[in-house]
């Protein structure tokens, strides 16, 4: 069964002046339980076969990240055809990505008239419409933007495969994410890349709150891949044996490790193949970001708080419990277990885990720095280094270098 398809493609009317509104409905259902970057495109030709023009739904700011299982129709609308008079043939197409590749799903020609018309040239804007009880498109993550599962299932997800591992082939192989939390970024991955296999790791079994997940997402139950497991395992004791992984992703957890993370990067060598690719995105404990209590008032009225102020007073203002929750998929910490995640906070810095990453015989392929736009400097400041304050956050790409 395909994954998505069109149905009737209608376009009205047939004979367009300078006055006709132009309207274009391409119809389409979802079969799969989701489909990525779902796109359409619109060319046009005159009597000649010379391109008139183009117009597409994602170039026109319409990205479709991905689309639940439904049925919804793709609207292009133009108050008239900017063409010169004569007879023209649109040819449009459904486009899909499927098994991470853009494909060409259907498409139909339609043949037309323009009456009269200046010729600058068609200006088409795009709508999508959800119908027959689909899921509103609207309530989509990717379309409220700044959303805890958008910003894993979709920017966390690829950033780590496209932005930092440039779509290797050995994302087709054994992937490991070391602390997946909740899943979700893994499940991102997992249907995006359909490795042979994808194992999440996490020891305080937060995986285990995906179905819940997935129901805020307005994603199906049964999208959940059968490439995709998840262990409550401890990142210092990976249960795999020796070289078993092609690709090992760390997004957000080496800091949290409490007692420090040597071990686990140890363990993360040791099961990852030589010539395999690590990606890792390690908290910076000295950025203003870096204290992980941006959830709370103090934290977010004053940079680099927890340089600043004495433990006893950070301790007092956690406790109190004002948190203002970000949307974290059912998150539910405690001002005690938030005080607790504080205190066992790893002290990473850029140049320290540059050295580390090399002492283990990874060689850097890529990397990103985001980096705050200005540090202001107060006595309680001065200690500390331009780089480790300015620097909010750091990606990396790496082989395993180490001997077969």
């Amino acid at each position: 069964m395909p994954e998505i398809s069109a149905l009737d493609i209608e376009l009205s009317p047939q004979r367009f002046d300078a006055t006709t509104p132009f309207q274009l409905s391409v119809p389409f259902d979802v079969t799969a339980p989701v489909v990525f970057d779902v796109d359409v495109s619109v060319d046009f030709f005159d009597r000649n076969g010379e391109r008139a023009g183009r117009s597409q739904m994602r170039a026109e700011g319409w990205h479709i990240w991905w689309l639940p299982r439904g049925k919804y129709t793709a609207h292009a609308l133009a108050p008239a055809l900017d063409l010169a008079p004569g007879r023209y043939r649109a040819q449009v197409a459904l486009w899909a990505k499927v098994d991470d590749v853009d494909t060409r799903i259907a498409g139909a020609e339609l043949h037309f008239e323009i009456a009269a018309g200046a010729g600058g040239g068609p200006t088409l804007s795009w709508q999508l419409r959800s119908r027959d009880g689909a899921v509103d498109i609207a309530q989509l993550p990717w379309r409220r933007g700044d959303d805890w599962i958008y910003k894993h299932f979709d920017h966390a997800a690829l950033t780590t495969t496209d932005y930092l591992l440039g779509n290797s082939p050995l994302l087709k192989g054994r992937v490991l994410d070391v602390g997946c939390g909740d899943g979700i970024t893994d499940l991102g991955i997992a249907l995006r890349k359909r490795p042979a296999e994808m194992v999440g790791i996490d020891p305080f079994g937060s995986f285990a709150r995906l179905p819940e997940v997935l129901q805020q997402a307005q994603l199906p139950a049964d999208c959940v891949p059968s490439n995709l497991r998840f262990l409550p395992a401890s990142a210092n004791e990976i249960p795999f044996a020796d070289n078993y992984f092609d690709v090992v992703v760390s997004w957000g957890s080496l800091e949290h490790i409490a007692g420090g993370y040597a071990k686990a990067f140890s363990e993360i060598r040791r099961v990852l193949r030589p010539g395999g690719l690590l990606m890792v995105h390690p908290g910076l404990f000295y950025s203003d970001i870096g204290n992980h209590l941006n959830e709370f008032r103090f934290a977010k009225e004053e940079p680099y708080v927890h340089l600043k102020r004495s433990r006893e007073w950070l301790r007092e203002q956690v406790l109190k419990g004002e948190v203002e929750r970000m949307d974290r998929a059912g998150s539910d910490a405690t001002p005690e277990e938030y005080w607790r995640f504080f205190t066992e906070l790893n002290p990473i810095t850029v140049d320290a885990f540059e050295k580390e990453l090399r002492g283990l015989d990874f060689e850097p392929w890529r990397v990103a720095l985001r980096t705050h736009e200005r540090v202001d400097y107060t006595p309680e400041l001065q200690p500390y280094s331009f780089v480790d304050l300015a620097v909010g956050e750091l990606y990396i790409s790496a082989y395993n270098r180490k001997a077969a």
